[in-house]
């Protein structure tokens, strides 16, 4: 209940006022969190020290806190995603390569489109959803009931399909197979039958949903990542369509696919590490 009462009242706060003054307000909070988040720290600097074991301690903690300052920025557009509408995104939002996707649609088996949680991952679903494309996306659900109505509420308030993570398979199949899209996160893995990849030059779990998905129904695996750029304008980069060579064996298959795509987040996340949202310990060993 506390929780749900705080999200509610920070999004009174950020819908009634300026949009960067909301941003400033984030990151004094965010500062403050920063002091005692103790256990949240630590997990974001071993993450860190995993991707550039050759920065300094002070190159880290930098990073670090502009990690804190843009998940605050995040949270803020998300309160205030009753404002998205095409002016606010053709203000604020440059799409790059929507032809890749539309490429990738023509065919005519669904688009998986796969992002990391980097930037604004909600962001770039609700501007797709507001273009028109039909968007369903995998949701982890919330343990307290009225948190998790909160969140998919503003999710479908713009125009996205909210479908649990423990109901994925069926409904996403069923989408894909009618040509829809259905977005997914994928660098973080929710249960232990997930793959072990190298990441970084060290394991770590992957989710085998969206590979698995594209090898069922034939879709494409279309990387897009909304970026924030230096203004707290954002850049909606999507990638060219990942192209497959299968084999008989479906396992060999589906680390042969998330291999394709891990390629791009380790690009994405070296070059905008300040922007990945990442509280949780990611590495195996």
């Amino acid at each position: 209940m506390v929780n749900y009462l705080l999200y509610r009242l920070s999004q009174v706060i950020a819908l009634n006022l300026p949009e960067k003054i909301g941003y400033k307000i984030a990151a004094f909070f965010s500062s403050v969190y920063y002091i005692f988040a103790f256990s949240d720290r630590k997990i974001v600097k071993e993450n860190l020290r995993a991707i550039f074991p050759q920065k300094t301690d002070q190159e880290i903690r930098r990073i670090r806190l502009r990690v804190f300052k843009n998940f605050a920025k995040y949270l803020v557009n998300f309160f205030r995603f009753q404002e998205l509408d095409g002016r606010y995104i053709k203000k604020n939002v440059r799409i790059e390569n929507r032809c890749f996707l539309d490429q990738a649609l023509s065919k005519g088996r669904g688009v998986v489109i796969l992002s990391a949680h980097l930037g604004n991952w909600e962001l770039g679903g609700a501007v797709l959803a507001n273009m028109g494309y039909p968007f369903y996306v995998v949701a982890l659900p919330h343990k307290n009931k009225k948190v998790d109505n909160f969140f998919n509420y503003q999710r479908e308030s713009k125009g996205m399909k909210v479908v649990p993570l423990g109901k994925a398979a069926r409904v996403c199949l069923n989408a894909l197979k009618e040509n829809k899209i259905v977005g997914l996160v994928g660098d973080r893995a929710f249960i232990e039958k997930d793959i072990i990849i190298d990441f970084f030059g060290r394991p770590a779990y992957f989710p085998k949903g969206p590979a698995a998905f594209a090898l069922k129904t034939g879709a494409a695996i279309v990387p897009a990542f909304t970026l924030r750029n230096e203004d707290d304008s954002f850049t909606l980069r999507i990638e060219r369509p990942l192209e497959f060579n299968f084999s008989d064996k479906e396992n060999d298959n589906l680390a042969w696919v998330i291999k394709k795509y891990k390629i791009i987040f380790e690009d994405y996340i070296r070059r905008y590490p300040d922007q990945w949202c990442m509280f949780r310990r990611f590495w195996i060993a």
